[in-house]
């Protein structure tokens, strides 16, 4: 399944296809996917009603961000080679025990620790990158808008969570918007880094920030310690209807 979006309504369409495929496949991907396109329309809703500094930019910046996620699908899809992190994320689809957070944040991290930096990079081309900065601010906001109703779809879907509050502190809100604000604080550096690079130092710092993503996505699929037996309960209770899971988050917000 090959996309390109040429816009952010592209990427919403894309998306709500996809969303609508892994509903009708009960695939772990329409996890991920139905948690992106509530985001994206947030951020277009935000581009509509003028939020933005430089709204026609926003819509370029989020249209490439978005296309990276599609180039990473299509390469695992026909055994090309996607970035590494996103194989990881990918690949765990198929895996029955892997709970509805961890889904998640394999997205989280592969979309935004490498996917983010490259977009942000070629955000403004002959322009300072600094100019972008205050919009791509702004979209923390919306993430925390949009997270705190996934945390109440994940708590409905997943009524074992309480055991992370319990680790961790309301764990399934904190563990997304701590990663992904964290996440996109450190794809800004890279990002400065990248807009500063030629070609060559380019694609290692972009294969830097690959093997690091992959690292942190094994991480996040198997935890040790006290995190393994909990999240073990935690799927245990858990829905085992793929498709309503799917459609909960897709209605997060």
């Amino acid at each position: 399944m090959s996309f390109v979006a040429a816009n952010i309504d592209e990427v919403l369409v894309h998306l709500a296809q996809l969303v609508a495929l892994w509903k009708a496949q009960n695939s772990r991907l329409g996890y991920f996917a139905a948690l992106y396109r509530q985001v994206t329309l947030e951020v277009e809703r935000g581009i509509n009603q003028g939020l933005f500094d430089d709204g026609p930019r926003m819509d370029r910046f989020d249209t490439a961000f978005g296309n990276r996620f599609f180039a990473a699908l299509e390469a695992w899809q026909t055994g090309a080679e996607p970035p590494r992190c996103w194989r990881v994320a990918f690949d765990l689809a198929t895996n029955p025990e892997t709970i509805v957070l961890q889904h998640l944040l394999l997205g989280v991290n592969a979309h935004i620790n490498l996917d983010l930096a490259v977009a942000a990079a070629n955000a403004t081309p002959g322009a300072p990158l600094a100019e972008l900065s205050r919009d791509y601010e702004r979209i923390n906001d919306i993430l925390a808008s949009v997270l705190g109703k996934v945390q109440a779809a994940l708590d409905d879907v997943s009524p074992y969570m309480w055991l992370l509050d319990e680790l961790g502190g309301r764990s399934d809100e904190v563990a997304l918007d701590f990663s992904i604000r964290t996440a996109r604080a450190q794809a800004w550096n890279n990002a400065l880094l990248l807009a500063r690079f030629n070609t060559s130092q380019d694609e290692f710092l972009i294969a830097t920030m690959d093997r690091s993503s992959t690292l942190l996505a094994r991480l996040i699929a198997r935890p040790s310690g006290i995190l393994r037996p909990a999240l073990q309960v935690i799927h245990h209770a858990e829905s085992t209807n793929i498709a309503a899971i799917i459609e909960r988050l897709d209605h997060a917000v």
